[in-house]
């Protein structure tokens, strides 16, 4: 089982479920309005009103023979947007 973490703009959200939707994830965990800084500063909810500004963090569990698939769909989206995607191994209690 692997575990891929994705930590993009709200803005780009929709673009994001889409793409993983298409591929047939089972399923996905979505945290908005999440703050804190990266490479390029800090990220902040100041227009929290518009959702420009505010990050949001996507948890994603499937199967490992899933991943060059979503690899291959979310890949253009991040180079285009920006975003940060990590994949770790992932192991039930």
């Amino acid at each position: 089982m692997k575990r891929l973490e994705l930590i993009l703009s709200e803005r780009e959200l929709d673009a994001v479920i889409q793409a993983m939707e298409t591929v047939g994830v089972p399923g996905y965990s979505v945290v908005r309005h999440v703050t804190g800084k990266g490479p390029h500063g800090s990220v902040s909810e100041g227009m929290e009103f518009s959702g420009l500004g505010a990050n949001a963090h996507v948890i994603v569990f499937c199967e490992a023979d899933l991943l060059n698939a979503l690899r291959a769909a979310l890949r253009p989206l991040l180079t285009y947007y920006g975003g940060v995607a990590y994949v770790t191994d992932a192991e039930a209690l």
